[in-house]
């Protein structure tokens, strides 16, 4: 089973940037897409972004394309988002997950293993 942290969240005013990471416990996940999806209070979890095994291939979801920028390191096993420009509405739970297959997937029903989420809240 992988195991994964989520570290980087914290309350920054609108226009600001923050830079999340993802750590997994086994370098077997670095064979996977890695996805980071948000929760905000009320709403459902959306996907944010995507990335496939080797970084090739990246996906994002409209409203951040531009401003978030999704990488990974797979030698340390990390998987960072890093989010320039952001807004009130970008206030939510981040988190990331490891995708049952290689390729980068927005489909939640894709990935198996979840973190536990870190607060981010966008002051305006």
């Amino acid at each position: 089973q992988v195991q994964l942290a989520e570290s980087g969240g914290g309350l920054v005013q609108a226009g600001n940037s923050l830079r999340l990471s993802c750590a997994a416990s086994k370098r077997t996940s670095s064979n996977n897409g890695v996805g980071w999806f948000r929760q905000a209070p009320g709403k459902e979890r959306e996907f944010v972004a995507s990335i496939s095994w080797n970084g090739g291939t990246t996906n994002y979801l409209d409203s951040v394309k531009g401003r978030f920028t999704i990488s990974r390191d797979r030698v340390k096993n990390t998987v960072d988002l890093q989010m320039n420009n952001l807004q009130p509405e970008d206030t939510a739970v981040y988190y990331c997950a490891v995708s049952r297959q290689a390729a980068a997937t927005a489909a939640p029903n894709m990935y198996q293993y979840w973190g536990q989420g870190t607060q981010v809240t966008v002051s305006s």
